[in-house]
Formats: C-alpha cells, sequence, structure tokens
C-alpha cells in the first residue's frame, strides 16, 4: 500500500487538559498524544488522561507516550487510561515494544547516520514508526525541524513526521515526504503545555488544505 497517497491525518501531541483536548477533536484532530513522560513539561498525570479521554468524541485515536517506562508501568497506565496505541519514544528494543500484544507506534530520533529504513526492518512489528528532531538531552518536543530529505520514498509501514512542525512549515513537509501522519506538540500551543485553541485549527487548516 502506498501510504504516501492517503490523506494526511493529525496527531495533537501534549494533551494535558480535557479542554485542550476537546478543541483538538473540534478542530479535526485524527489523533491526540498523552505524554506519561515525567520530565516533560507536558506530562499528564494518568488519572487526568482518564478523564481527559472519556470527554474525547467518537472517532478519535487515544495515543499514551512511553519513555523507557518498565513493563509494570507501562501495563498499569494502559489499564487505567483508555489508549488505542502505544508510542514508544525511548530506546525500546523491538522486543520491549511488542511485548504487551497491542499496537504500538515507535519514535525514531533523527540523529546523525540514523537509518529509517533499518528501524522499519528492526521494528517490523509497529503499526508505524515516528520520526524526530534528535537532541542528546530530550526525547521529542524540542521544537527544532531536521533534514526532511533524510527520510526515504516509500516505506513499508506508514510513517508520521514530527519535530518542530508548525503552521508554517507543515505544508512544505507534506509536500517533500508525503506523510501518512504528521504530529505536532509545541507549535500549538501558547506556552509548554498548553495549547492554543487558534494554532491547532491553523495548523489543522494547513494539512487539510494540503489535500
Amino acid at each position: 500500500m502506498d501510504f504516501g497517497t492517503q490523506v494526511t491525518r493529525v496527531k495533537i501531541c501534549g494533551i494535558t487538559s480535557v479542554e485542550d483536548g476537546c478543541a483538538a477533536a473540534e478542530a479535526g484532530a485524527d489523533a491526540i498524544g498523552l505524554v506519561f513522560h515525567p520530565a516533560s513539561p507536558r506530562y499528564v498525570a494518568p488519572a487526568v488522561a482518564a478523564r481527559i479521554v472519556k470527554e474525547l468524541p467518537p472517532f478519535v485515536t487515544t495515543v499514551g507516550l512511553f519513555v523507557n517506562h518498565s513493563t509494570s508501568q507501562v501495563r498499569e497506565i494502559y489499564e487505567r487510561v483508555e489508549l488505542d496505541l502505544l508510542q514508544f519514544h525511548g530506546d525500546e528494543t523491538a522486543a520491549a515494544c511488542a511485548q504487551f500484544g497491542r499496537r504500538f507506534i515507535k519514535a525514531i530520533r533523527m540523529a546523525p547516520g540514523q537509518s529509517v529504513v533499518e528501524m522499519v526492518k528492526e521494528y517490523e512489528q509497529a503499526s508505524a514508526l515516528l520520526v524526530d528532531s534528535f537532541d542528546a538531552e530530550k526525547y521529542g518536543g524540542s521544537g527544532e525541524t531536521f533534514d526532511w530529505q533524510r527520510i526515504p520514498q516509500k516505506l513499508d509501514v506508514p510513517l508520521i513526521l514530527a519535530g518542530g512542525l508548525n503552521s508554517t512549515n507543515v505544508g512544505t513537509a507534506i509536500a517533500l515526504v508525503g506523510p501518512y501522519a504528521v504530529d505536532v506538540s509545541s507549535g500549538v500551543e501558547s506556552s509548554p503545555g498548553i495549547k492554543s485553541v487558534s494554532q491547532i485549527f491553523e495548523f489543522i487548516t494547513t494539512v487539510k488544505n494540503c489535500e
């Protein structure tokens, strides 16, 4: 299947409140991301995440983001929060990601020399790969882009593009990469962890206008 020829989906990541989650859904987001990494300014406690999920309308995919969590921590969270997908954004092995028997996304931080093709082979059980900017001190959410030309044109898995996207550059990114979906966090915020409703609407409108 040529995943790049489909309508570009949008994931709004780093949702921390019911209000922001509902605003993203109203704007037309296909998915929201809930960050369970305590070091992130977008961290959301499982109890709050569960309330966010319960308030979402149907057909909005919920994604839980984990960074080097233990097996028991991941299981405890997804048993409490109704997550549709698990997203592993740390140094998890393919076996660690697949052990839960649930659909998952593996994030690849594009460090120098990182090969997307090799990651597709290694994480063959992933439902999608998410390519993000590399930051030696952060696991995502840096607000920085990377060289999109490093991404191969045709892959055997849906590709989600992240890393420094906003309403001013996402059109160019989609034209160059042709991703299955785009993922935005800091690019639609008024401050770290606080989403801007107007920026969410502007971002999603821009993506839809690329179709």
